[in-house]
């Protein structure tokens, strides 16, 4: 039962990390999309 809540601390904190890491780099990315729109109008 120990080892399968370890299993599932460690899963669940590389999935968080890699939930935080897309949204950091898609955030430059949309960003940028807002920039040209507004040089655009």
């Amino acid at each position: 039962m120990e080892q399968f809540i370890v299993v599932i601390g460690i899963w669940s904190m590389c999935a968080m990390c890699a939930v935080l890491f897309i949204r950091g780099a898609a955030a430059p990315a949309v960003r940028r999309v807002k920039l040209v729109e507004r040089a655009h109008r």
